[in-house]
């Protein structure tokens, strides 16, 4: 077996663009696309618009990775952004619909790279895992 880049993702958003959309629909949205814990941190944050918007470009770039986007076989609450409460680097959970496909493909890890700035957040991910030599 060899450990290789099984996938790559990346997305961009528009800090204006996620601040409409929270003050359009707030907790609805929140709702429906970030879990609790991800709620808790963002609004505690003094912008909390750069952050939801960094954590929707975290979960569409996985989504990428993974070759599925948001859609039938995984949902927006499907994984959540984390952080490493050592380094503070973020990271994924997979929630169950997810964690089949990640076993099946033999993925062992996620890596995740994210900024953001007063108009834009950005977003990478690989996934790492094990392939036949």
């Amino acid at each position: 077996m060899t450990t290789c880049v099984l996938g790559t993702g990346i997305d961009l958003v528009e800090s204006d663009r996620m601040r409409e959309t929270l003050t359009r629909w707030n907790a609805r949205f929140k709702d429906r696309v970030f879990l609790a814990d991800e709620q808790a941190y963002c609004d505690s944050k003094a912008d909390p618009t750069s952050h939801y918007a960094a954590r929707f470009a975290v979960k569409e770039a996985v989504t990428k990775a993974l070759g599925t986007g948001i859609g039938p076989h995984v949902g927006w609450l499907d994984l959540e952004v984390t952080r490493n409460a050592e380094t503070g680097a973020p990271s994924v959970r997979f929630g169950p619909n997810i964690q089949k496909m990640v076993a099946e493909r033999r993925i062992s890890g996620v890596l995740v790279s994210l900024s953001h700035t007063r108009n834009y957040a950005v977003a990478h991910a690989l996934l790492i895992g094990e392939t036949e030599a």
